[in-house]
């Protein structure tokens, strides 16, 4: 348990935090199912504008520091493969 003021506040800061890093990683994987889901039914139109969205998202959680960049490329490159695919 925290004792000091100091403490104290970055123990909220963090439940905070966690919170909303929580969030932001939910609907990566939200738009990343979007998209899953559209390939999966051969859907190529939706698939592609579900993948720009998703696209935007995943840069961001990765700006934010939530998904490591190589990640996030390896997940965007064989996604877009899938698309292509169709």
């Amino acid at each position: 348990m925290a004792n000091s003021a100091g403490s104290k506040k970055r123990a909220r800061q963090s439940i905070k935090r966690n919170k909303h890093n929580s969030q932001i990683r939910s609907r990566v994987r939200t738009f990343i199912k979007k998209v899953t889901y559209a390939l999966d039914d051969g859907n190529k139109k939706e698939a592609q504008s579900g993948y720009s969205k998703m696209q935007k998202e995943i840069d961001q959680a990765v700006s934010k520091g939530l998904m490591n960049k190589n990640q996030a490329a390896r997940k965007k490159s064989r996604i877009s493969a899938h698309i292509k695919a169709l």
